[in-house]
């Protein structure tokens, strides 16, 4: 038999496999960049104390884009090469950020002059930790994503409000008002500053969870955009708290079944004003009119606004140094404990039922925050029983 070069390079390759050899260093394949595949997720602080130069991934807020060694923009962003993270979305100390060179591919998406709606938004990235703008960085970025969390998605057990509503059943009119009231009335009160957490998730827009859903003009807005400048969102008062003048306190001043995000410019509009029918068409809210002392919300909300509102009537009654809310048929309640028009409310609740989106955020707050429930949307039935 004649070996040829073929058969003479079968033969060698068997006997390395059979002696164990590898193939030679040089054909190898090697990486390029040292990677530690066995590191979880770092915090900020930790990427700051570990510039090695190692491939991390590290979590935190987009919280500005840094400039220079020390100084942060917070508004007016005038690139998207870079952006500075930290451990809480709030930070203002460059010493506890950590300054991130964004590659071309991420700019559009992530730099704050394209998207500064990202402001406050929790990231995800995975590069180099070593210096930029002589400060504790990251670059060579291979990652960059989203790590915002959803909120959980809630579903009510049919048993467990049954059992909830039990001393209720059967009854009707004041009776039935002050059962509930006594249902509902121990729970769980947030402070204000807590308010602005919870309204991320119980107002989630399920399109976009980076986002909550504005009341009043139905807008998408970035969750962490909240505040007290033009076209960010606050807590509006639904049930206002002029009307019985209990402000921010906690109790009917943080009570969540009743607070909603909402434009800053809207909010301050609608002020104190009762709900009637009527009035002009508000310029950023479409199918929101007002005049001097009534608001009409868009059809879409209108049954929540009449809900809320029947539920502060029967949580606040005026036991335990509370204030006593009651609903009647006047606007211009301004100070007094009073809302209206009652009357426009009933019909609001008729024209414009329950949805899944009440369900859900009453589900929230029962089982996240308050541990209690607005009975009138698990009942909607109810309100004309009290209110005949």
């Amino acid at each position: 038999m004649k070996f040829t070069k073929k058969h003479t390079t079968i033969i060698l390759l068997l006997a390395m496999l059979i002696s164990g050899c590898s193939m030679p260093a040089s054909q190898e394949s090697k990486p390029d960049k040292q990677l530690d595949t066995t590191a979880s997720m770092l915090s900020v602080k930790e990427a700051i104390q570990q510039q090695d130069n190692r491939i991390q991934s590290v979590s935190g807020y987009i919280v500005g884009q840094p400039v220079s060694e020390s100084n942060v923009l917070t508004k007016n962003f005038s690139a998207d090469y870079s952006i500075a993270i930290a451990d809480h979305p709030k930070e203002h100390d460059p010493q506890h950020m950590l300054y991130v060179q964004i590659p071309a591919d991420f700019r559009y998406r992530f730099g704050l002059k394209s998207s500064p709606e990202r402001l406050g938004e929790k990231i995800s990235i995975s590069g180099n930790l070593t210096d930029y703008y002589a400060h504790p960085g990251m670059k060579g970025l291979t990652d960059m994503s989203s790590s915002t969390p959803k909120a959980s998605t809630i579903k009510e057990d049919p048993k467990e409000v049954q059992a909830y509503y039990q001393s209720a059943t059967g009854k009707d009119g004041q009776e039935l008002k002050k059962a509930l009231h006594m249902i509902i009335d121990e729970h769980t009160e947030l402070s204000y500053k807590d308010v602005w957490d919870a309204l991320r998730t119980t107002d989630e827009d399920p399109s976009n969870p980076d986002h909550v859903i504005l009341f009043y003009s139905r807008r998408s807005q970035f969750k962490y955009a909240n505040g007290g400048e033009v076209d960010d969102w606050n807590r509006e008062h639904i049930w206002a708290k002029s009307h019985g003048d209990f402000g921010a306190r906690q109790g009917a001043g943080t009570d969540l079944h009743h607070i909603r995000p909402a434009d800053v410019t809207i909010n301050s509009s609608r002020s104190n004003l009762d709900f009637d029918i009527g009035g002009s068409t508000h310029p950023e809210a479409p199918g929101t009119r007002y005049d001097k002392d009534s608001w009409e919300a868009p059809d879409e909300v209108k049954g929540d606004i009449a809900r809320m509102l029947f539920y502060m009537s029967v949580r606040y009654e005026g036991d335990d140094g509370e204030v006593d809310l009651e609903l009647n048929e006047r606007v211009e309640n301004n100070s007094l404990p009073f809302h209206g028009k009652k009357s426009i409310l009933l019909q609001w609740h008729q024209e414009d039922p329950v949805d899944a989106s009440e369900k859900r955020r009453n589900n929230i707050i029962f089982e996240q925050y308050q541990g209690n429930r607005n009975p009138f949307i698990d009942h909607p039935e109810w309100v004309t029983l009290i209110w005949k």
